[in-house]
C-alpha cells in the first residue's frame, strides 16, 4: 500500500499451563495461584528497544523504559548486558527522551541522544547572533559516555535538536542531522509569522524547514555544515520506521543519505538515495530514481549499497531490498523470492549477505539473504522479533545477532544468537512477572477467503477456555494496512481475553504477511474486499462452535478504525464497536493528514478534485455507508493527531448520532497518532475494554445448549452463511 497507509498506526495490541500430575485438585490449585492480567498490570510491562552489540561482541547496550504514571512519562535507562552471563549494569539514569545509543568504532565510548539544555559556544562560526536569539529550552543533543568511567559529555548544541547521528568509522567525528533554524526568530516573536502552505498537515503553524547533515569532532569543537538547500533529509513521525539512517563508507570519505525533494511531510514519497562526499559537500545520485528510495547501507568493503524500494516502484506493492554499485548505477532487487514486505537490511560482516525481516504468516521472521542466491529463514522457535515498520536487529562480530522479541505468552525480552544458524537465547527476564500470570492461549488460524486467497488471523482464548461453552467474540483489527496481526505478545489482546472475551485479530488483503499479491489487492479496493476477508474469518471462527453469534464486537485503531467504521456500515451483526483514530472520509485524509496527497496512490495517482475521481474516493469512504450502521459505537481520537486528523472522528460521531445510533466520543488532549504518554495510553485501553466488555458481557461465558440453540431462543446462522450488508460501492 502507499506510504500514507504504511504509516497508519499499527496498534500492537502467557498462557501458563499447570500440569495436573494426576493428583486430584492439582490443576485447580495451580490456577488459583495465578491471576489474570488486568489494566493495572499494563504499567508493569518493561519496554525494551534498540539493542546494539559492542565492537568486541561481548556486550549489548539496550534501551529499557519503565512506566511512571505519577509524572506521566516513561523513565528510560541504558543498560549494558553481558552476553556470556546476562549480567546487567545501568549506564545512565534520569535523562529525558533517551535513545539511539551507538558504540564508538573502538568500543571505548557510547554516544546517545538525550534532552539537554543548550551549551553556549558550541555552535558553528557566524551563529553568535542567532545563539543570542535562541530560546533556552532543552532539546535533543548528542552525549558521549566513556566506558572507562566518568560523566557523559554533551557534544552538540544544535538549536533545533539532533534527529539522528552516526560515528565516522575511525571514531574521530560524528555526522548528525538537524533541522534548519527559522530565518528570523526576532520577526517571529513580533507576530510576523505568516507562512506559505504546501503539502503539510492541517495543524502546521509554520513553514516546513529542511533538515541537513553536520559534522562535529568526537572530542568536541565546532560543527561544520555538510549539506544545505531547499531539499531535506527525511524526518519520519511515529508510527513508522525511523528516519533513514546515515551510513558511512568504510573509508570515512562518503555518507549514504536520502534526499527528499521538499521538506513537507506530504512530499515524503519524493526520496532518492544520494552519496555525500564529506570533503566537498557534493552529493550525487546513486540510481537516479526520483522517488520511493530509502534506508541505504554501505557494504563492509564499500563497493555496494543496499536500500529499500517498493517492488517495481509501486508503493502499493511490497517493500524490497535492492542493491547498486556505490559508484552509481541501476538497483536490482535481491529479496523478491522471499515475497514478503521486508523492513531491514543489515550486512553480515563478510559482506556476502544481509539480514532482513518482516511479517510472515502468523509470525515475524528473519531471513539471511545472500546478495546473489536464495534466502534462508532463520529458526527462531516461538520468538517474534519486535516489529514496527522496522526490525530492530543488531549484527555483531562474527555474525552474531541481537534483537528484542516476544513470545505469544511472554512480553519483550532481549534475545541473542551466536550465528545465524544458532537458536535464539533469551538474555533478560524483565517481564517474567507478566509471563507468570494466567494468560490466554494464542493460536493462528487459516481460512479460505474470497477471491481465491488463503487468509489467516490470530485468536487469543480466555484463560480457562472451555470449547464446550459459547463465548462473546471481540475483533481487534490491525492498522496499516501494510502490517499484520501475529502471535507476538499483545498486552491489549490478553487484557481483553482476561475479561472473558474471545479475541480475534484477522488479517485482510493489504496486510503484509502473505505476499505481494495479497498486499497489492487492497489498491483501489480499500474497504469492500478487506471487509469480505474479515467476515470470512469471522465465519471461520464461528464454525468452531464456541462463538456466541449474538455477541460479536468489532474494534480497531487507525486503519483498524477505518475497517471498524466500514464493517458497521455494511454488516448488521455487531453488538458493539470501538473505532479509534478512524479514517472515515478519504477526501479529508487527502486534504488534512500529514501524508495528505499521497492518498492518491490507492486511486491510481488521481486527485479527488480531478475528473470523476471524487466518486471513487466517496465510494471507498466509510462515511458514505454509516447511515446503515446500528452498532453501539465508541469513537476515540487524539486531538493533536496529524496522521488521522480528529476531524475524521467528528464526522463519524455525527453520522452515527444523527441517525439514532448509541454513540460516545472520547477525545484525548494530546498529540500523536496514539498517545505517547502512559496516562493517556492507559485511558484509551480502559475506555476501549469497558465499552466492549459491558456490551458483550465478557466476564461470563454462555453455556452451549443442545441442537445448536442459543439461550435467547434464536437459532444461529449456519457457519459460512452470508451476512447482510449495506449496498456495495459504485
Amino acid at each position: 500500500m502507499p506510504r500514507r497507509f504504511v504509516r497508519l498506526a499499527v496498534l500492537h495490541v502467557l498462557f501458563v499451563t499447570a500440569v495436573a500430575l494426576f493428583l486430584p485438585g492439582a490443576a485447580a490449585d495451580a490456577a488459583a495461584q495465578a491471576r489474570r492480567i488486568t489494566l493495572d498490570d499494563l504499567g508493569s510491562i518493561v519496554k525494551l528497544s534498540d539493542p546494539q552489540i559492542s565492537p568486541d561482541g561481548r556486550s549489548i547496550v539496550l534501551l529499557v523504559a519503565r512506566t511512571n504514571y505519577d509524572d506521566n512519562r516513561y523513565d528510560s535507562e541504558l543498560v549494558l548486558i553481558d552476553v556470556a552471563t546476562g549480567a546487567q549494569r545501568i549506564l545512565t539514569r534520569d535523562r529525558k527522551h533517551l535513545g539511539q545509543a551507538r558504540w564508538s568504532p573502538t568500543g571505548d565510548r557510547i554516544a546517545f541522544l538525550a534532552e539537554t539544555m543548550p551549551r553556549p559556544g558550541a555552535r558553528a562560526k557566524g551563529d553568535a547572533a542567532k545563539a543570542a536569539e535562541a530560546p533556552a529550552e532543552p532539546t535533543l543533543q548528542i552525549q558521549i559516555l566513556p566506558m572507562t568511567g566518568g560523566d557523559a559529555m554533551v557534544l552538540t548544541s544544535a538549536p533545533e535538536a539532533v534527529q539522528q547521528f552516526a560515528w565516522r568509522p575511525d571514531g574521530g567525528a560524528i555526522a548528525y542531522v538537524t533541522q534548519d533554524e527559522p530565518v528570523d526568530r526576532a520577526a517571529l516573536k513580533k507576530g510576523e509569522d505568516a507562512f506559505e502552505v504546501g503539502n503539510n498537515d492541517y495543524m502546521a503553524t509554520g513553514a516546513a524547514r529542511p533538515s541537513h547533515v553536520w559534522l562535529i569532532p568526537a572530542e568536541g569543537g565546532e560543527a561544520k555544515r555538510l549539506t544545505s538547500g531547499t531539499w531535506s533529509l527525511p524526518s519520519n513521525e511515529p508510527p513508522s520506521s525511523p528516519s533513514s539512517p546515515l551510513s558511512w563508507s568504510p573509508d570515512g570519505k562518503s555518507i549514504a543519505i536520502v534526499r527528499q525533494e521538499r521538506p513537507h511531510f506530504g512530499d515524503s514519497d519524493r526520496t532518492s538515495v544520494m552519496v555525500l562526499d564529506v570533503a566537498s559537500g557534493a552529493v550525487r545520485p546513486l540510481t537516479g530514481r526520483p522517488a520511493f528510495e530509502s534506508m541505504p547501507t554501505f557494504s563492509p568493503d564499500g563497493s555496494q549499497i543496499v536500500f529499500w524500494y517498493p517492488r517495481d516502484g509501486d508503493p502499493n506493492q511490497v517493500n524490497e531490498i535492492q542493491i547498486a554499485p556505490a559508484a552509481g548505477g541501476p538497483g536490482k532487487p535481491i529479496t523478491r523470492a522471499i515475497d514478503r514486505c521486508v523492513y531491514q537490511s543489515r550486512f553480515l560482516p563478510d559482506g556476502k549477505s544481509i539480514i532482513t525481516g518482516g511479517n510472515d504468516g502468523g509470525r515475524v521472521s528473519l531471513w539471511q539473504q545472500p546478495l546473489d542466491g536464495p534466502a534462508r529463514r532463520l529458526s527462531l522457535g516461538a520468538v517474534n522479533p519486535a516489529w514496527s515498520f522496522w526490525i530492530d536487529v543488531s549484527v555483531g562480530k562474527g555474525g552474531s545477532l541481537a534483537f528484542v522479541g516476544s513470545e505469544p505468552q511472554h512480553p519483550s525480552e532481549l534475545y541473542y544468537m551466536t550465528t545465524t544458524e544458532a537458536a535464539p537465547r533469551r538474555l533478560t527476564a524483565f517481564n517474567d512477572a507478566i509471563a507468570a500470570l494466567d494468560l490466554g492461549k494464542v493460536e493462528t488460524i487459516e481460512w479460505p477467503g474470497p477471491d481465491g486467497f488463503t487468509e489467516n488471523g490470530v485468536v487469543i482464548y480466555p484463560p480457562g477456555f472451555d470449547k464446550t461453552r459459547k463465548y462473546p467474540m471481540a475483533l481487534v483489527v490491525h492498522g496499516g494496512p501494510q502490517a499484520a496481526s501475529t502471535e507476538a505478545f499483545s498486552a491489549f489482546g490478553q487484557m481483553l481475553a482476561a475479561r472473558g472475551l474471545l479475541v480475534f485479530s484477522p488479517n485482510y488483503r493489504g496486510s503484509d504477511n502473505l505476499g505481494n499479491a495479497y498486499q497489492k489487492a487492497i489498491a483501489g479496493d480499500a474497504g469492500d474486499g478487506p471487509g469480505r476477508d474479515v467476515m470470512a474469518g469471522v465465519e471461520a471462527v464461528k464454525a468452531k462452535g464456541f462463538v456466541d453469534p449474538n455477541r460479536l464486537g468489532v474494534s480497531g485503531w487507525s486503519y483498524g478504525g477505518y475497517m471498524t467504521s466500514w464493517l458497521i456500515g455494511h454488516y448488521d451483526v455487531w453488538k458493539a464497536a470501538v473505532s479509534g483514530a478512524s479514517v472515515t472520509d478519504l477526501v479529508d485524509q487527502y486534504d488534512l493528514a500529514d501524508f495528505n496527497v499521497q492518498e492518491r496512490f490507492i486511486f491510481d495517482g488521481k486527485s479527488p478534485y480531478v475528473g470523476d475521481a471524487m466518486a471513487e474516493y466517496r465510494a471507498q469512504s466509510p462515511i458514505t455507508y454509516l447511515p446503515k450502521a446500528k452498532a453501539p459505537t465508541l469513537v476515540l481520537s487524539d486531538t493533536g493527531d496529524i496522521r488521522v486528523p480528529v476531524t475524521q472522528s467528528y464526522r463519524l460521531y455525527h453520522a452515527l448520532k444523527d441517525n439514532g445510533v448509541e454513540t460516545k466520543f472520547v477525545a484525548f488532549p494530546t498529540g500523536g497518532h496514539f498517545p505517547s504518554d502512559p496516562v493517556h495510553g492507559r485511558a484509551v485501553y480502559r475506555h476501549w475494554m469497558d465499552w466492549l466488555a459491558d456490551r458483550l458481557g465478557g466476564a461470563d461465558a454462555t453455556p452451549a445448549l443442545p441442537d445448536g440453540l442459543h439461550p435467547s431462543g434464536a437459532t444461529p446462522a449456519p457457519a459460512g452463511a452470508a451476512q447482510p450488508s449495506a449496498p456495495g460501492r459504485n
